[in-house]
């Protein structure tokens, strides 16, 4: 397997594993996880769109094409059950396609030395992380993974345990 093989692959599994999780939730998408608040899966899905655009900026440079939203979905935001103060769930869901297959086609654009090349700049806290093309990529679907967490507590707390589970084949 290759670098960038291996990248796609993570990409690729963070994202089908985060976003069938979200979709369950496609008709209650301000169901906090826990009863003391929490990130919501339209606010997960905003803020995955808006890092996915940060990453689009690094790597092509240019604005984020997402930048709009920063104050919604950003760090440190707080999260709010008001559906007024988000775009629709559809919207944000386009806008996060759109930039997925962006970054999609960046990673197919580089050379393995490219994914060596340093980034312009890195978001203050995460240099380490976006340091590299490659670990830019690379920082996209563990981030997606760890975020998946949150949606998974939102799945429950709405009493849809069943959707968590991952199926298991009976050979196993």
């Amino acid at each position: 397997m290759y670098t960038k093989d291996a990248i796609r692959f993570s990409m690729n599994l963070a994202e089908q594993s985060v976003m069938r999780s979200i979709g369950t939730m496609k008709d209650a998408p301000l169901t906090f996880p826990t009863e003391n608040g929490g990130c919501h899966p339209l606010w997960v899905l905003g803020h995955l769109t808006v890092v996915e655009g940060m990453t689009h900026q690094l790597l092509a440079g240019g604005e984020n094409p997402a930048a709009e939203w920063g104050a919604l979905f950003g760090p440190d935001t707080i999260t709010t059950s008001d559906a007024s103060h988000y775009p629709s769930f559809e919207e944000v869901s386009v806008r996060y396609a759109e930039l997925r297959q962006k970054n999609l086609a960046l990673l197919d654009s580089f050379s393995d030395a490219d994914l060596d090349k340093p980034t312009p700049f890195q978001p203050k806290g995460l240099e380490e992380h976006f340091a590299t093309y490659g670990s830019a990529l690379l920082t996209l679907a563990v981030h997606q993974a760890m975020h998946r967490g949150q949606v998974t507590d939102a799945i429950r707390a709405a009493g849809r345990a069943g959707a968590v589970a991952v199926p298991v084949s009976a050979a196993a």
